[in-house]
């Protein structure tokens, strides 16, 4: 079917049209093959420039040959036979007698036919390289328009909570973060990395701005979280009167383990290890849940909101509810980087 459309299109298109397809071809296999180190490349590119060769020759044969015409004919009728040329000028011109009245039923003399005008060689080669610029055009950027279909899971984004009202704890607690900006920072396209799990992409991933339990609603305590299919991380902020040093001292009283104090970003920080919990929601009749229980165990590390310790603090725990837990030097790398983010608590 191509080679008939090819046949039917005019000399002076049909050879633009193949020498431009076959130098880009040919370019580009020979490329391929340079940079990739492929025979099969080489041998196909090899082939499209001899093509591209012999067409150019023909064509440049069909140029000389509509210069200086000649009585043998070019390729495919490109070259008039000049021989009925040559010879309509050898003719003499009729000798017309002078009437002075035209005769009855003698026919008018018939005008001598005047050739027409061959379309242009050069205009008919410069569309056929424009048409086949579009083409290529059309080819190459289709697909960057063109709807795709690609159904690879994509990871998760953070819920919008563009439009929830703030609680009154935020508007009295100056350059808090609100759940939605935790979140950003967190859900960060290298977290998984950070965690040692690379090829894991985050199937959850949202935030809250809610206030601290057992504070009347008085304390701003931002909170998201982002899933994976190993680990779970929560990042959350509390902007209370207590500090690290006074943190430390409740863990002591408590049932926190392997207690660290350390200094993240110039800031006080403690390293601990806790039980997260475990309970069960009924939706249906018949009961309200099951017992609160011990979940599975989480690694946290508490980080003072400003350098000097005024009080709030920013606790980032990690967890999997197959028990394992990645290093402590994950938790110090997702701090570095989410801390950042959180503004440092201003003086009071």
């Amino acid at each position: 079917m191509l080679g008939l459309l090819l046949r039917l299109l005019p000399f002076w298109v049909r050879e633009p049209l193949l020498i431009a397809v076959g130098s880009v071809l040919g370019v580009r296999l020979m490329y391929l093959a340079v940079s990739d180190h492929e025979l099969v490349a080489a041998g196909l590119g090899a082939v499209f420039l001899l093509f591209t060769a012999i067409r150019v020759h023909t064509v440049v044969r069909a140029l000389r040959a509509r210069r200086n015409p000649s009585p043998a004919a070019s390729t495919d009728g490109a070259v008039v036979d000049a021989a009925p040329q040559a010879q309509y000028q050898v003719q003499p011109q009729p000798q017309v007698q002078p009437q002075l009245e035209p005769q009855a039923g003698t026919a008018p003399a018939v005008a001598p036919h005047t050739p027409e005008k061959e379309p242009n060689a050069w205009g008919q080669a410069l569309a056929a390289v424009a048409v086949f610029g579009v083409l290529a055009g059309a080819v190459w950027l289709g697909p960057r328009f063109a709807p795709s279909d690609d159904n690879t899971p994509q990871p998760a984004s953070c819920s919008s909570t563009e439009h929830e009202k703030l609680p009154k704890a935020y508007k009295q607690t100056p350059q808090s973060v609100t759940g939605e900006e935790l979140c950003e920072a967190l859900n960060r396209p290298d977290l998984a990395t950070l965690l040692g799990t690379p090829e894991e992409m985050a199937t959850t991933a949202s935030g809250t701005s809610n206030t601290a339990a057992l504070t009347d609603g008085k304390v701003a305590q931002p909170e998201a979280e982002v899933k994976f299919e190993t680990y779970t991380v929560n990042v959350s902020a509390t902007y209370n009167e207590l500090t690290t040093d006074q943190y430390v001292k409740l863990m002591k009283y408590g049932d926190e383990q392997d207690i660290k104090t350390l200094t993240v970003l110039g800031r006080p920080a403690v390293l601990y290890s806790d039980h997260t919990m475990k309970f069960e929601i009924n939706l249906g009749t018949g009961g309200s849940g099951g017992p609160v229980e011990q979940g599975p165990p989480a690694r946290n590390l508490s980080v003072a909101l400003d350098r000097k310790d005024r009080g709030g603090y920013c606790e980032i725990t990690v967890w999997s509810t197959a028990g394992g837990l990645p290093d402590d030097s994950a938790l110090l790398a997702i701090a570095e980087k989410v801390l950042p983010s959180i503004p440092e608590r201003p003086a009071r």
